[in-house]
């Protein structure tokens, strides 16, 4: 027998109210993000583990590392270059304009070599591999994933983490700070040339001031920046690639959310690290 809701009645009883529905679903969202947090977590320190486990006994996959680097190296060098050369002439031209106002035009060289070597290069860096490298391993393992090659491997009783995973890893923690040095040298050049050229700043003072307010330590952290930024990419996009479901769609869905991920998490902890770097690590001549 159908249930009929009488005239007069809301039918509250049998459909449940729209906050009771946001509430679950919210709850829902929020349980599922902590899970998926937890099990990158378990990822990440299961690979490092492996991977100091893997050198130690000989057994590291050092072929496949090599692979892994060179395709990473292959997909993100050029759009590193094409990325530095105008970051670094809008520092220089942004930058440039504001000093001039001010009449210090002698500090556009440390002006714009600071904000490509603390903030520039490793976001940079770090968008560079959240885009084009954790879709190439995002792709890579969830079609691996849908074609059950991973399933393959567990009947072998060959560890994913220790074939797939931390190759990977390794290789992004390693490509990371030569990409984010390529960026730096690249975009500091393309600074330095619009400022000689356009904003009539003289090579000796533009890098005596870069010289003089740039250290070591600001080369440090950022090379550290990228590191980090390497290591959540990578471990992002295996995540998403080894829980790939559902066919083609499964696939492009992991890629998207490993990249969106990826961003994410980078802007977030570049803001932890600049609030750290700036109570502890002050700019000051050097």
């Amino acid at each position: 027998m159908s249930m009929k809701t009488l005239p007069g009645e809301s039918g509250s009883a049998v459909r449940p109210s729209l906050p009771r529905v946001l509430g679950e679903n919210f709850s829902t969202t929020v349980v599922s993000a902590v899970r998926t947090f937890g099990r990158a977590v378990g990822l990440a320190g299961e690979a490092v583990g492996g991977a100091v486990t893997d050198i130690a006994r000989g057994s590291f996959q050092g072929r496949e590392t090599i692979s892994q680097a060179w395709r990473l190296t292959a997909v993100t060098a050029i759009p590193a270059v094409l990325m530095a050369v105008p970051f670094g002439v809008i520092v220089s031209v942004q930058v440039g304009n504001l000093i001039h106002t001010l009449g210090a035009d002698s500090l556009l060289g440390a002006t714009g070599g600071l904000g490509v070597i603390k903030q520039g290069a490793p976001m940079a860096t770090g968008f560079l591999l959240g885009g084009a490298g954790a879709a190439a391993i995002a792709a890579d393992l969830g079609a691996r994933t849908i074609r059950e090659e991973i399933d393959a491997l567990h009947t072998m009783g060959i560890s994913p983490i220790h074939r797939l995973v931390i190759p990977r890893l390794v290789a992004m923690v390693l490509i990371a700070p030569l990409l984010n040095i390529l960026i730096i040298f690249v975009g500091v050049l393309a600074g330095y040339a619009v400022a000689i050229s356009g904003q009539n700043v003289t090579p000796g003072s533009y890098w005596a001031t870069f010289g003089s307010f740039t250290t070591v330590a600001d080369v440090w952290v950022s090379l550290l920046k990228s590191i980090i930024f390497g290591f959540l990419v990578v471990v992002i996009a295996c995540q998403r690639g080894l829980e790939a479901r559902g066919g083609p769609r499964g696939v492009a869905d992991a890629v998207n959310a490993a990249v969106v991920l990826s961003v994410v998490s980078i802007v977030l902890t570049n803001l932890v690290i600049t609030q750290i770097t700036a109570m502890f690590l002050p700019t000051r001549l050097a």
